[in-house]
């Protein structure tokens, strides 16, 4: 016989079955609201961050349909090339949660640690790929002249802070796994909107760097959110925060 444990026995396995008791169908207003509030917040904090893209759209237009399809197709790139940083931050910020559960805070940061290293180090080797080959790649979506010069400067000029991304990514997501939603989502406001959109404009218009203003300063806002977050957390104060 085994027993499956949870808040009130939930489940248990008698002869190779598993039964479920009336109490996990009970109703639990605290329980959910606090589910409600962690990820609504954390809702909020990929919306902020992914929009940002979409917001640096208004200052692209001014070069053109071209520029415009560049950029699309090398953040299309970007974004693919993002998707295991999300698993690997996602798993940093479980370990959290469970070292934090089981009252060991410092192995819960080492761990963290380990995982933005090795997530650096990984997109390091992406950063390069793209920077070598940026125009290839965009070359496999279009063949027009002026829309592959856009996007593989775009590609190009971006895969300079991709080792500041994997590092900062990983960090700035182990906070939610304290249940510190709104540390990563004040990051994502001041960085990619204080930030990076009015220094996008800036570098385009008020120094005439073009639509390569708009990808340095993508480049810098992902140095920023790199440096901000390894700040915070080696503050330590996510260490105190109770769910």
């Amino acid at each position: 016989m085994s027993v499956c444990y949870t808040r009130r026995g939930i489940c248990s396995r008698l002869g190779g079955r598993i039964h479920i008791s009336r109490d996990s169908w009970r109703f639990d207003p605290t329980l959910l609201w606090k589910l409600i509030k962690l990820s609504s917040t954390g809702v909020f904090q990929l919306l902020v961050a992914t929009a940002s893209w979409t917001a640096l759209m208004p200052i692209m237009a001014g070069f053109g349909e071209v520029a415009i399809a560049g950029y699309v197709i090398a953040l299309r790139v970007v974004m693919f090339a993002l998707l295991p940083a999300l698993g690997l931050s996602n798993a940093a910020a479980t370990m959290v949660g469970q070292n934090l559960g089981a009252g060991k805070p410092d192995r819960a940061e080492a761990a963290v640690w380990k995982a933005a290293w090795f997530n650096a180090a990984f997109y390091f080797a992406i950063g390069l790929i793209f920077l070598i080959f940026s125009h290839p790649i965009i070359g496999t979506f279009t063949q027009e002249p002026e829309v592959l010069r856009y996007g593989t400067s775009a590609l190009h000029i971006i895969a300079y802070g991709f080792a500041f991304y994997g590092l900062g990514m990983v960090l700035e997501t182990a906070f939610n796994g304290a249940g510190d939603t709104w540390t990563p989502t004040y990051l994502n406001l001041l960085v990619f909107w204080i930030f990076e959109i009015p220094l996008a404009y800036a570098l385009a218009y008020r120094f005439n760097f073009g639509p390569d203003g708009v990808f340095w300063a993508i480049t810098l806002a992902f140095s920023l959110l790199a440096v901000a977050s390894g700040l915070l957390f080696r503050r330590g104060k996510w260490k105190l925060k109770t769910v």
